[in-house]
């Protein structure tokens, strides 16, 4: 095959939007205009209709590799990945073993290789995720890592996250922190407040995530080192980001689809299919999240988080924390968005934005900025013009498709959007210059 020509299509990237074909030779992108001949055997994508956007990339995947082959593979969770528009995934280290060292990385470098998107490996920031000492980070550094999180627990002590702070900036890379002060935590289930006191099951505050949010943030004002929030879930949270944003300092945070479009009274049905960490919070918090996605202050990312079927039908308090999210969160986000109205009873009167407003937020949210996050610039998250790389999400807006937990890629089922309808599906998804995913279907 010589090439494709992606016909018919509005392009959206971060120098604006015109109506516009894309021809794609080799990995790159040759041409982008207003009309393009498909000579020389060119395959023609159809794109009508639809948004041709950069791939997505997410910053926070479980891919359970290795140890968990059951719940995820990096070949499995990279076909999710691509059915959602993703072209390249951040593969969390809190596996079995944890990525605490070279070899472990390159087990998962050498999976990525038969991959449908890129694959970045984070390493942990202490060895074995013990919170006790620190990993070889430089080590790691040199095999390729360049984000280190101990992602499902927060490190609890001070000082060796501030060496973990010195270190990591001294390399160049950056500490991505999961906020939660585990004494405060402890043996909750849910957010603490009116629900948790209603369902008397034993609460998460929003205080747990905003004090470990604040040290940390002290941390880097103090180190200089570069530091995103993982999974940011409350009001406080965002405030203590848009402070240290005003102060100049090197923070970034990011957002989950789950804590953009639903509520902790979603957990009224004891459903586990509910049940993450951090947990759903109430819809003040919700409505806060959304604004600042739309404000520019956050990223998406979407913790997409495994577990086998059993797992997830024991009883709220036994089950694990945990959400697929790869292959719907660009529906969840463009339907909130556009729609103004999450996902759960009670929230509205969030921002209504255009197709050309809401195309822009997510360009920014889940393709350029965390690209940019994740050292991928150039490669990914980049502008859709000549010579740029071909890795492209072709989406449909206007879509609507109701969500099946038994015909997603992944090998597991977790979502909580089963049966609910979504507006805006994925069409095709261009890596590195060959379609991997066409008319919403993964070719392998």
């Amino acid at each position: 095959m010589k090439g494709m020509v992606v016909r018919g299509a509005t392009v959206v990237d971060s120098s604006g939007v015109r109506r516009a074909d894309v021809a794609i030779d080799d990995r790159e992108i040759v041409a982008v205009e207003s009309s393009i001949d498909a000579a020389g055997g060119r395959r023609v994508v159809d794109a009508s209709g639809c948004l041709v956007l950069p791939g997505l990339v997410d910053l926070h995947a479980h891919l359970r590799d290795p140890g968990n082959p059951e719940c995820e593979t990096v070949e499995s969770a990279s076909r999710a990945a691509a059915r959602g528009g993703y072209t390249a995934v951040v593969a969390m280290p809190n596996t079995d073993p944890p990525i605490d060292s070279v070899e472990v990385v390159r087990y998962v470098q050498e999976r990525a290789t038969r991959a449908m998107t890129e694959v970045a490996v984070a390493g942990t920031i202490t060895a074995g995720r013990k919170g006790e000492r620190l990993a070889p980070m430089g080590e790691m550094f040199e095999a390729g890592v360049r984000l280190f999180t101990d992602d499902g627990a927060g490190v609890q002590d001070a000082l060796l996250m501030r060496r973990a702070m010195e270190y990591a900036g001294g390399l160049g890379a950056i500490i991505a922190e999961h906020c939660e002060e585990a004494r405060l935590a402890y043996r909750g289930h849910m957010h603490e407040g009116r629900w948790s006191s209603f369902l008397g099951i034993p609460g998460i505050p929003a205080e747990a995530e905003e004090v470990m949010a604040a040290r940390d943030i002290a941390l880097s004002r103090l180190t200089g080192c570069r530091l995103h929030l993982l999974h940011i879930s409350t009001t406080g949270t965002l405030d203590l980001v848009r402070k240290a944003f005003k102060a100049g300092l090197p923070v970034t945070g990011e957002v989950a689809p789950h804590h953009l479009s639903l509520s902790d009274a979603e957990v009224a049905s004891y459903d586990p299919q509910f049940k993450v960490n951090p947990p759903l919070r109430p819809a003040e918090d919700v409505r806060s999240l959304v604004n600042a996605l739309v404000s520019g202050e956050v990223v998406v990312a979407t913790d997409h988080a495994p577990h086998p079927a059993d797992s997830k039908e024991l009883p709220f308090d036994q089950a694990p924390p945990g959400m697929l999210g790869l292959e719907t969160a660009l529906g969840v986000v463009w339907t909130v968005l556009t729609s103004g109205s999450g996902l759960s009873t009670g929230l509205d009167d969030m921002p209504v934005l255009s197709f050309e407003e809401a195309a822009a937020v997510v360009v920014e949210a889940m393709s350029v900025v965390p690209a940019r996050i994740a050292g991928l610039e150039g490669a990914q998250g980049g502008t859709v013009r000549a010579g740029s790389a071909a890795n492209l999400c072709v989406f449909d807006p206007a879509a609507t498709w109701v969500v099946d937990r038994n015909r997603l890629a992944s090998l597991s089922a977790n979502t909580p959007y089963d049966g609910r309808k979504l507006t805006g599906r994925v069409r095709h998804t261009i890596f590195r210059g060959e379609p991997v995913v066409v008319d919403g279907e993964p070719l392998r």
